[in-house]
């Protein structure tokens, strides 16, 4: 798009070119100034910093965004935040924070004025200051933009349920090679414009990474062009290095998206008819490293790779290069954007918007501020019946969909479920009744049978894990509630961003008592390994939980709840929670009911215990204590606490179940922690302990490392050995079953090793047995597949 008309008078164009040049002097002070920071003195080596740190290249083009956005929001009275995609291009948003006053009212002694300024460049990339990305220190944050590829799936999150709102997402063109935003542009088909807010994709076109031209950059327009019609949208293009003329340009497509934003959401509202438009988007194309050095020692810079961190490296050695750093610097006039205070002229000042309206202060960015506690039914009276312990089957999630039905229905502004393609698979379709799956595409007549989307819907499924996460991220960051349910094999997609979410999490928790607590994420793991007998090998992989046990014990949280009414109380206690990555694990088939609701409740309040009903220890030293974590293997569990109890009627067992894994860890490595005197009165001090894990064995050994009774645990758990097998056979071929655990309480009980050899041989045959069968007829028989806990004689 040419751009003919001038939308701004020669005054709000000399004042908003001003107020953007004073944006990249901060940015560039952040980089390089430890004194002298208004440049008052010639600049010698000394007002430098020793190490130089930060990035510089995309600076400009995102305070280029930056400042028009700020003319719309005083124009239309815009609620809008700005999503950083290009995160370690910090020093554009900390610019425009400090100049809009915000960075000065959460950080007092960033005084607006030339200490102030002093301070802020200072603290960026300083030891015991700030970042170098759009960190949780951040002013109006709400993506740190470390790691790139989130940011169009943040912007859409926060943009859900927010009718109100614009997100303005500065998209990185090295960010845009990525396959997470590569699939995130498809958010469009998922907003609603009537509930939901919108968000205007600004695609930064500067031309390179660290060390290469980005693709998007070196394609046609027109391959471009029509990449993003495909993808749905409308661009816009703003191309050129000229400022005055890239200002007329912005300032007229920035205005145009913004009305035909309002003319779509008016249009809609008013009729009632959720339609989807080709919602506008911008390409801008300007120079990498836009007004910085043109050329150092002989080598291209602006608009080159060379401008994308630090352009000049060594002025503190080189008066040449020390030079060029005053040179850029003072060109873009200092003295006169800035008072004899050091504070921005007035002028200027003006032209940032006021309050909440300030992108920096909008409490969507904030979103704790603006959290809404969910209103959640009794979770109890969605209770599975349990009059004898493990006598009758339930789908856990099954049971637990009827719950998150009617939170669905008393949240329907505030509260999603999230899921890739698998709502239904994970046993979850009751949410249905109250929701559909959210669909702004296509709706074909046959869809009425059963496909459950609807424009309104509030179950949103897309087959990307990483869309998924970064959706639910946006949406709680923004102070709303979710659930995220999803394979456990493929739940390893969404690694790294559990890893920078809990980062996010822990610099809140720690440091920042600006940011109000936000609602947890929560994450449902279920299509179990140990129910993978149809998909195989492939889809065995229980591995997540050690990724989540290396993070900050303040912002993570396990659970593997061993049936339905346990579910049931830990999903409410999720949900109510806030600052935490919660992670529970619990599969969807039909499994074992082993407590009624008022145990359920008092064992997932302890998070480990006692189970009476299958121990035989009655209060004395037990021979052997019997410990498992997960619903199969609390099964296979009881299940052999229960031929233990027939062949060897003298055994004292212990039986103890763990819901939350991290009561395993000690009270002074986690808060959950159980005191040493706590564990050992439970695992004993020198007993043996078989332990069966839903997981990998290594995660206990972890967490146990220091209690006292280590060297008597056996663990069994996940040991990657499956193909295309039975339940049974599965856990047989990982010893996790029955069989196998048997046959370690009579290894490891010294008096058993002695008399156990017949209960042995016996127990091996079965196993052989069992492994027979599974292959003759390719199911288990009838006695695994229906076991119960034996009524009592």
């Amino acid at each position: 798009m040419s751009g003919s008309s001038n939308p701004l008078t020669p005054d709000e164009l000399r004042r908003i070119n001003a107020y953007w040049r004073a944006c990249n002097y901060l940015s560039v002070g952040m980089i390089y100034l430890r004194d002298n920071p208004l440049l008052r003195e010639p600049l010698k080596p000394a007002h430098i910093k020793n190490r130089l740190l930060g990035h510089w290249g995309s600076d400009p083009g995102q305070s280029f965004i930056w400042v028009h956005l700020n003319r719309l929001i005083k124009k239309y009275d815009l609620s809008a935040i700005f999503v950083s995609g290009p995160g370690h291009g910090a020093p554009a948003t900390l610019a425009n924070s400090y100049l809009e006053g915000r960075y000065t009212e959460v950080y007092a002694d960033c005084t607006q004025d030339d200490k102030g300024m002093l301070r802020l460049f200072q603290q960026f990339s300083f030891p015991g200051g700030l970042g170098s990305h759009c960190t949780p220190e951040t002013p109006g944050s709400i993506h740190e933009g470390g790691e790139l590829g989130y940011s169009v799936s943040h912007a859409f999150g926060a943009a859900f349920d927010n009718p109100d709102l614009i997100v303005a997402c500065c998209v990185g063109d090295g960010e845009a090679e990525t396959g997470p935003l590569a699939t995130s542009w498809h958010s469009n088909k998922f907003l609603n414009p009537i509930t939901d807010g919108a968000v205007l994709p600004i695609l930064h076109l500067n031309g390179y990474k660290i060390a290469n031209p980005t693709i998007l950059a070196r394609i046609s327009h027109e391959e471009l062009e029509c990449l993003f019609k495909g993808y749905g949208y409308t661009p816009y293009f703003v191309e050129g290095n000229d400022p005055e003329l890239m200002h007329q340009k912005m300032a007229e497509v920035m205005e145009r998206c913004v009305v035909e934003i309002r003319a779509v959401q008016e249009k809609c509202r008013k009729s009632g008819v959720a339609e989807r438009p080709r919602w506008p988007m911008i390409v801008l194309r300007s120079p990498k490293g836009w007004t910085g050095p043109k050329e150092v020692d002989g080598h291209k810079v602006e608009d080159f790779w060379r401008a994308h961190q630090v352009p000049v490296s060594d002025p503190v050695t080189n008066p040449k290069s020390l030079a060029i750093v005053e040179q850029w610097l003072r060109s873009y006039k200092p003295e006169e954007l800035f008072d004899a205070k050091g504070s921005l002229q007035p002028e200027l000042a003006s032209l940032a918007p006021e309050g909440m309206r300030r992108i920096t202060a909008n409490l969507h960015a904030n979103g704790g501020k603006l959290c809404v506690p969910l209103d959640l039914p009794r979770f109890q009276d969605y209770a599975v019946e349990v009059k004898v312990p493990a006598s009758t089957y339930s789908s856990p999630t099954g049971v637990l969909a009827t719950f998150l039905r009617d939170v669905m229905k008393r949240n329907m502004t505030n509260f999603r479920v999230f899921g890739p393609d698998e709502t239904a698979s994970n046993k979850l379709q009751g949410i249905y009744s109250a929701s559909n799956k959210t669909w702004m595409a296509e709706i074909k007549p046959e869809d009425a049978d059963g496909t459950e989307i609807s424009t309104n819907g509030r179950v949103m499924e897309m087959l990307s894990e990483h869309t998924l996460e970064g959706w639910i991220e946006g949406y709680a960051l923004t102070g709303r509630h979710g659930l995220f349910s999803t394979y456990e094999s493929f739940v390893h997609v969404i690694d790294s961003m559990f890893n920078q979410h809990c980062k996010w999490l822990e610099s809140c928790k720690k440091v920042l008592t600006w940011r109000a607590p936000i609602p947890s994420i929560n994450l449902l793991i279920t299509s179990l390994v140990w129910r993978q007998d149809h998909n195989g090998f492939t889809h065995q992989d229980p591995g997540f939980l050690d990724v989540v046990c290396n993070k900050n014990p303040d912002v993570v949280r396990v659970y593997l709840p061993p049936d339905a009414n346990c579910l049931l109380s830990v999903g409410d206690h999720c949900l109510r929670s806030r600052d935490y990555f919660n992670v529970i694990v619990a599969d969807k088939q039909p499994h074992l009911n082993f407590l009624d609701m008022d145990a359920a409740v008092k064992h997932c309040a302890k998070g480990v215990g006692i189970w009476n009903f299958a121990s035989t220890d009655e209060g004395t030293e037990p021979d052997v204590v019997l410990a498992c974590a997960g619903d199969i293997a609390t099964m296979e569990t009881l299940a052999a606490a229960s031929i233990l109890r027939e062949k060897f009627p003298d055994l004292r067992v212990r039986f103890v179940n763990v819901v939350d894994l991290f009561k395993l860890q000690g009270a002074d490595e986690h808060p959950h922690g159980l005191t040493d005197r706590d564990f050992d009165s439970l695992f004993t001090t020198d007993r043996p302990v078989i332990f069966n894990f839903h997981s990998y064995p290594s995660l206990v050994h972890k967490l146990i490392y220091k209690r006292t009774n280590h060297e008597n645990f056996h663990v069994r758990g996940y040991k990657e050995k499956g193909n295309i097998n039975t339940p049974l056979e599965l856990a047989i071929v990982n010893e996790v079953d029955r069989y196998s655990l048997c046959m370690q309480v009579i290894d490891r009980v010294h008096r058993l090793s002695k008399t156990g050899a017949h209960v042995k041989e016996w127990l091996k045959d079965m196993s052989f047995e069992a492994v027979q069968y599974a292959h003759r007829e390719g199911w288990d028989p009838v006695e695994i597949r229906d076991w119960v806990w034996p009524a009592k004689k």
